[in-house]
Parts: C-alpha cells; sequence; structure tokens
C-alpha cells in the first residue's frame, strides 16, 4: 500500500534517489530542474525551502512512498497556497516504474482533500502542456477542466518551449 505523507528533512537521501533515477522521465514532460539540484546539498536545499514554504501555511509538499517506506516513488504538491482567495496551485510527478498504477489520481486526490478540509480552499489550479496526456488524463479524472480563456504559459520542455494550459478545479 502506498503511503502520502508530508516531506521531511530526513528525505534527502530518498528524494535524491528518485529525482535522480526519473530525471530522464520527467523532463520529457516538464522542464528541467538546474544541475545543482541533483546532489546531496542541492536536494537538503530544496527540502529547507519546501519545508519553510509549508511552516509559513504557502504550500503543503508530499511524497508517496514504497509500501515499507524506504523509497519515494512520487510526489505531490500543494503550493501557492493563498486562504484569502480561497485558492491554491496542484502539481504531482509519479516515477516511472509506478506510472498507470492510478498514483497520479491518488497523490492529486489527497491534494484535494488537504485543501478543502485543512486550507479551507475552494479552487485548485493546474498547469498542464497538451503533450503530457498522462497529466492531463489524471486532472480531468479529478474533475478538473481546461479554461480556455486563461492565457498559456511557455515553459521549456528538452529545449523546446511547450504551452502550458491551465485547468480549474473547484471544491
Amino acid at each position: 500500500m502506498t503511503v502520502i505523507r508530508t516531506l521531511q528533512a530526513d528525505d534527502t537521501e530518498r528524494l535524491l534517489a528518485f529525482e535522480t533515477d526519473n530525471r530522464a522521465w520527467f523532463e520529457q514532460h516538464v522542464e528541467a530542474r538546474p544541475r545543482a539540484f541533483y546532489s546531496a546539498a542541492g536536494v537538503a536545499a530544496h527540502i529547507a525551502d519546501y519545508l519553510d514554504s509549508y511552516r509559513a501555511g504557502a504550500m503543503h509538499p508530499c511524497v508517496l512512498t514504497s509500501d515499507d517506506g524506504s523509497a519515494i516513488i512520487g510526489r505531490a504538491n500543494l503550493r501557492r497556497i493563498d486562504r484569502a482567495a480561497g485558492s491554491g496551485e496542484v502539481g504531482y510527478r509519479i516515477g516511472h516504474a509506478q506510472a498507470r498504477q492510478g498514483l497520479g489520481s491518488l497523490a492529486l486526490l489527497h491534494l484535494m482533500e488537504l485543501a478543502r478540509k485543512q486550507y479551507g480552499l475552494r479552487r485548485l489550479d493546474a498547469w498542464i502542456s497538451p503533450q503530457n496526456l498522462g497529466s492531463r488524463r489524471v486532472v480531468e479524472k479529478c474533475g478538473f477542466t481546461h479554461d480556455a480563456l486563461a492565457a498559456p504559459v511557455l515553459v521549456q520542455v528538452n529545449g523546446t518551449d511547450r504551452a502550458s494550459h491551465l485547468y480549474q478545479c473547484h471544491l
């Protein structure tokens, strides 16, 4: 059984292994992380930054772990939390070996529940490129719809500009 929990300071080694093992897979779909990220110091700084944002109430970073908790197999983040506006943004990444097993949906439903119950949010946003069919299926399955009026944002994926489109869900 997959466990979803809040990111912890001692996740550095597990997170570095997850991100390194899946780097090529992720970079087919989303912007590449800076080269400096892929080191123990880079991941530790990343975790510290995310935990600072978590303590400030601006985000809730989560990891999905293997049954025994020894490995991270996915990530899910509720970020840009704005309680006054009742909104936030979601993002997730599932390891290549665990793709197409329902973990993206599980992670997104977990974030939706956190957003609603813990943070009192009423709307969630997700930015997805049309080429990322798996993520688009996940958000649509969970009740998100494409906001055709929102201007797309350009992102670099494998050296190519891709439009990222806004999907929204009202909780």
